[in-house]
């Protein structure tokens, strides 16, 4: 029998009661919104710390947890720090040595023949020495200062701003002390009646967002080595910071491309000295592109993150825009887990294919599969 769907008046308070709490707690969340970003970046630092706690627990035998919490982050803290003192000095060097090229640029009266006359008089306009000065001597911000924000309220919001980065830092230390408690209070939030697949759903989403990040972690890292090993054989500037972006966008699918347009203008930064020519040197970068993204996409993904998050290549560019929307950069990070998970449930429960024959369900799961890419995803557990 059919269910009666009539509109009676209790229904439409109940759907109006429904429209209006949704819409207060997307404006609350708009309001406190610079209050919620350190809690929600301490969730995720909390997130990615949480492997390397556990770690520290088991092998390292430590009676209590806290003492492994502290240990963890002075790891992150010396890695970090490490890098830094490794790679800072000759980072900083080559931005010194490029704005010398570029001042050098500007001061020539005509450009390049293959550069438009409008980038060229922008440069110009924009890497001029007065400009370079103001900038290194803070007259800048002194400007800024001048033209509306006093000395008290910029030292106020310098306060605020230390203030959230210390929120931030005492947000991990308690999450991370009271992780498994946590997880399991959200459960305990849901109705008991909603628990299974509230359960069920949270698991996947988990167990999904696990194997893509850690995955893609480890592709990005691998990518960051590559590019910076390249770009060194090549001999460009900024090789390192160029391979460090690299890998940075590589936790969002295709956007490490977007990286040729600041190595296409190093490239044409380092040519201005007239040693060598600006295409022969973007066309080596170029082949450090290929090469790199060959051993990352035929070799090292198939062995680290399978086929089990493949979407087609238009699936994927379409839920990097969707969920780039609504979630900003989080939202492009998260897109692929979220999406292979939306499809497998609406394959599952949406379109249910029990009463169908069963040559007509399996044509049907082909066709599927050849979009979404999900015919090795265990969602069915």
């Amino acid at each position: 029998m059919p269910q009666n769907h009539t509109y009676t008046f209790d229904r439409v308070i109940r759907l109006l009661i429904t429209t209006i709490s949704i819409a207060a707690f997307i404006w609350l969340v708009n309001v406190l919104c610079n209050v919620l970003l350190p809690f929600c970046l301490a969730c995720l630092i909390s997130y990615i710390l949480e492997p390397l706690v556990e770690f520290n627990l088991k092998r390292l035998h430590l009676k209590w947890r806290i003492i492994s919490i502290f240990f963890t982050l002075a790891e992150v803290t010396f890695i970090i720090s490490g890098l830094g003192y490794l790679f800072l000095p000759s980072i900083l060097k080559e931005i010194h040595e490029m704005g010398i090229l570029l001042n050098n640029y500007t001061q020539q009266d005509s450009s390049l023949p293959f550069l438009p006359r409008e980038l060229h008089e922008y440069i110009s306009e924009f890497f001029d020495k007065n400009t370079l000065k103001k900038l290194v001597t803070g007259d800048h911000i002194e400007s800024i200062l001048d033209k509306g924000t006093s000395l008290i309220g910029a030292s106020v919001e310098f306060l605020f701003h230390a203030l959230e980065w210390f929120l931030t830092f005492i947000y991990v230390i308690f999450i991370l002390l009271d992780y498994r408690s946590l997880m399991k209070g959200f459960g305990l939030l849901v109705p008991p009646k909603y628990r299974p697949i509230t359960n069920r759903v949270g698991n996947d989403i988990k167990h999904s967002m696990n194997r893509y990040f850690r995955g893609q972690a480890v592709l990005a890292l691998c990518a960051t080595i590559f590019y910076c090993i390249g770009f060194s054989i090549v001999g460009i500037p900024l090789a390192i910071l160029l391979g460090i972006l690299v890998g940075i966008l590589y936790m969002i699918p295709y956007f490490q491309y977007i990286t040729i347009i600041p190595v296409a203008f190093v490239c044409f930064v380092s040519s201005l000295d007239g040693s060598f020519s600006f295409w022969p040197e973007f066309g080596k970068c170029l082949l450090v592109y290929v090469v790199s993204q060959s051993v990352c996409d035929y070799i090292l993904t198939p062995k680290i993150m399978g086929k089990a998050l493949g979407l087609n290549p238009a699936i994927i560019l379409l839920s990097l825009s969707i969920w780039g929307t609504l979630l900003g950069l989080i939202g492009m990070i998260i897109a692929l887990p979220l999406t292979t998970l939306l499809l497998a449930y609406y394959e599952e429960y949406v379109i249910n294919r029990n009463d169908e024959p069963p040559c007509e369900k399996h044509k049907d799961i082909e066709a599927i599969e050849s979009i979404s890419g999900t015919s090795n995803i265990d969602h069915r557990q």
